[in-house]
């Protein structure tokens, strides 16, 4: 009787469901197993969203103070402060929108480095981002849909709050208004965080099948609400423990800069003369450097987070690891191979693929084969 043989691991994953721990280091270990191409991808996105946030707020900034010192009375002076928060607020959009698109193209990028890795590819720089490139349209829109739902409810959320402290004020002639207020901010707080992470849970894998199954947006909506059927605390646990892991290495990497800079400030110079303003320089530059660095590792890890929960589901719910273990099979002998994350169309552990959509084993549905 043939031994035990444990499942093959051409690269990153090995080919079977993942266990817990795999599925919450896995990530990580995509930004160790290229380095070059991750964190280099994810530096760049950070950098241009610095730079940009940069080049816009400065010179608006020194152009608005400028003028408030240069005003004849101080009711110039309150007139273009007022000005200057409506302007800064629309220039904000300048860098939101940068931020919108970089991390559009980071979902993509890692997407693909964790898809190619679980198979043994290892791409280079400039190969990631050609495949990334593919699919940036979609993954575009996507972002964007979410980015203004948020804004959209953070917006009706702080309406509704006040809305409900004016009528309260109106209808009682007193403080219980501003109670009221803050009495459903706490409740509507509660529900939003809670609807939050429902939708952020079952929508997870939305980038994933965007950029290997080739879906449009509406289409890799209804895949990931499938495939996080029955998955639903596996993937909320897995999002909100790495996300927690990363906050507190960050303030683990930061707090001490800031902590140690405030100390020797205050021992060079006590009597707060100037004479540590090299110091307070110097701490708010290696914060600067140190927040980059560690946001550049954070968003690759999260984004590779996303893509290994996406092959885990269809390890489990599609038999994805018998398709990739055939592939490389097939691919290590010289024979041809297609692609094995194209959309599954028939029952069974060894799917073919083809580009329509696909049913809801949950639901009853079954395979149908071309």
């Amino acid at each position: 009787m043939p031994g035990w043989a444990p499942p093959p691991k051409p690269g990153l994953l090995p080919l079977r469901p993942l266990g817990f721990g795999t599925l919450l280091w896995a990530p990580f270990q995509t930004l160790r197993r290229n380095p070059a191409a991750t964190f280099g991808s994810g530096l760049i996105v950070q950098l241009v969203t610095v730079v940009a946030t940069l080049a816009v707020i400065v010179p608006f900034m020194i152009l608005i103070f400028n003028r408030v010192e240069s005003a004849a009375t101080s009711d110039d002076a309150d007139a273009l402060a007022s000005g200057a928060v409506g302007g800064f607020l629309l220039l904000m959009l300048v860098p939101i929108a940068i931020t919108l698109v970089a991390s559009a193209f980071l979902q993509g990028v890692m997407v693909v480095e964790v898809a190619s890795g679980t198979i043994g590819e290892r791409l280079a720089f400039g190969a990631l981002w050609r495949r990334a490139a593919r699919r940036f349209g979609p993954l575009l829109g996507w972002t964007a849909i979410v980015t203004g739902a948020v804004l959209l409810a953070v917006i009706g959320f702080v309406a509704l709050i006040a809305a409900a402290a004016v009528a309260g004020t109106a209808i009682t002639g007193g403080p219980a208004g501003a109670i009221g207020g803050l009495v459903i901010g706490l409740v509507g707080g509660l529900g939003f965080l809670v609807l939050s992470a429902w939708l952020t849970t079952k929508l997870a894998v939305v980038p994933s099948a965007i950029v290997l199954e080739r879906a449009g947006v509406a289409q890799a909506v209804r895949r990931s609400w499938r495939l996080t059927t029955g998955y639903f605390w596996r993937t909320f646990g897995t999002l909100l423990l790495v996300a927690v892991i990363l906050y507190f290495a960050s303030q683990l990497v930061t707090q001490p800069v800031s902590l140690i800079g405030t100390i020797l400030a205050g021992v060079i110079d006590p009597t707060g003369s100037g004479a540590s303003i090299g110091i307070m320089i110097a701490t708010v530059v290696v914060s600067l450097v140190l927040t980059i660095v560690i946001s550049a590792i954070t968003a690759v890890v999260q984004a590779a987070l996303v893509a290994v929960i996406y092959i885990d589901l269809r390890m489990r719910r599609e038999g994805l690891d018998l398709e990739l273990a055939r592939h490389v099979e097939d691919r290590d002998a010289g024979r041809p191979t297609g692609d094995p994350y194209a959309t599954p169309t028939m029952s069974g552990p060894a799917a073919t693929h083809h580009d329509g959509p696909v049913p809801d084993a949950s639901a009853g549905e079954t395979w149908t084969p071309r």
